[in-house]
């Protein structure tokens, strides 16, 4: 039927080329919904729970619609993970990092922007939500989000290593061991603050981890709090 749909809208929009881009953008724009109603429907009830009626009805489509473009609940929690939770993991972590001119001021306005608000803290990340339900359990799960956990904390020590070589990094820190920790410290507070259902949990494990990275300056680059 979708491919029927974009013929007939090619052949009727010989006569209104915007027609004709509109119509060939609907089936992108189907998929997108359908990632974004599963995207809050996980993040909502987990993705065991998650139930393709809510997000169908979300997203506005019909079950043929979803089983064209995705073959599985799986497959489109797979493409979950692929297309929404890694791009916003490397929005917020990577690209900031690797354009940021000092890795420790970069990485502490990142931290200082993570969301304190209540709705948020209920919710807790959707990166480490998923991996504690999936990854016992789906090796596809697993596979793909160590890959963003690779690619986050590959990016938080090439930024460090980088921070040593223009004598903004301490010389004594472990890069590798530094992003690591790191990672840890955002995922573990934000699961405390989850499981207390409480934002000041969040505002004191951001205060200690801001603490942190400031002590991982070189003495000649220490800055005024």
């Amino acid at each position: 039927m979708i491919r029927r749909y974009i013929l007939v809208g090619m052949s009727a929009a010989r006569k209104n080329p915007n027609r004709r881009a509109t119509r060939l953008r609907d089936p992108e724009r189907t998929r997108e919904r359908l990632l974004q109603a599963a995207f809050r429907e996980i993040y909502r009830s987990g993705f065991q729970s998650a139930g393709l009626d809510s997000i169908l009805a979300s997203a506005g489509v019909t079950k043929g619609a979803l089983y064209y473009y995705f073959k599985s609940k799986r497959a489109l929690g797979y493409a979950v993970v692929e297309e929404v939770i890694g791009p916003d993991n490397y929005g917020e972590w990577v690209r900031p990092l690797q354009s940021g001119k000092d890795p420790l001021d970069t990485l502490i306005g990142i931290v200082q922007g993570l969301s304190v608000r209540p709705e948020d803290v209920r919710g807790g990340c959707q990166l480490i939500n998923l991996a504690q339900e999936m990854s016992p359990l789906d090796a596809g799960f697993r596979k793909r989000l160590a890959r963003i956990f690779d690619a986050w904390r590959e990016a938080v020590a090439s930024a460090l290593r980088e921070g040593q070589t223009h004598g903004r990094v301490r010389r004594d820190v472990g890069p590798a061991d530094a992003a690591g920790l790191l990672i840890a410290m955002v995922e573990g507070y934000g699961s405390l603050a989850k499981n207390a259902q409480d934002p000041k949990v969040m505002k004191a494990g951001i205060r200690n981890i801001v603490d942190w990275l400031r002590s991982l300056r070189s003495p000649g680059n220490r800055k005024r709090v």
